[in-house]
């Protein structure tokens, strides 16, 4: 007498990992991750031997931004940048002579700080604003608008002469101090 042993039935699952795995590979190749480019600086080269350099306060144009986004220029507490690039030509050229501004445009530096608590969109404008203002300077320089001036190609000799002359003689001297901690203020 044979006994009838209970057969049991079962799905085949050695197939069900290849379809994971292809699953997995398909998502993955066919996903775009989104890629921050962030701020294009050009960070000074590290010193061994770092130097002190004493900078006049007249030479130092100061802004400051705290955890409530607020801006303290020059000691003037703001909310907005209206004016500001006016006011940093001004600092900068001191076409003037007043000693209130920069000594000349080789000394002169904008200071920007910011406490850690500050947004980056308001860190990002008032950077775009300090750069602008010195674009302004150069595109004036050589005849043309700020936009106009940073569009020059400067592989082609011409324009990148151009851009030289723009610059010559003032360098684009900002300052970006490391944050607070955040401040209550």
């Amino acid at each position: 007498m044979r006994s009838n042993k209970l057969k049991l039935e079962s799905i085949n699952t050695g197939s069900m990992a290849d379809i994971a795995f292809l699953l997995l590979i398909f998502f993955l190749v066919s996903t775009t991750i989104l890629q921050e480019k962030g701020l294009m600086l050009k960070l000074p080269p590290e010193v061994d031997d770092p130097t002190t350099i004493k900078i006049k306060d007249r030479n130092v144009f100061n802004i400051h931004v705290n955890s409530k986004n607020q801006y303290l220029i020059e000691n003037e507490v703001r909310g907005d940048l209206s004016g500001l690039q006016s006011e940093l030509i001004n600092f900068i050229l001191n076409e003037s002579h007043s000693d209130h501004f920069a000594e000349s445009p080789q000394d002169a530096v904008v200071s920007i700080k910011t406490d850690r608590g500050t947004d980056y969109k308001m860190f990002i404008t008032l950077l775009d604003e300090v750069k602008e203002s010195y674009y302004t300077i150069y595109g004036d320089r050589v005849g043309m608008s700020a936009s106009a001036y940073r569009a020059l190609d400067q592989s082609a000799l011409e324009q990148r002469i151009l851009y030289e002359k723009g610059k010559e003689g003032i360098p684009m001297n900002i300052s970006i101090a490391e944050p607070d901690a955040l401040a209550i203020k």
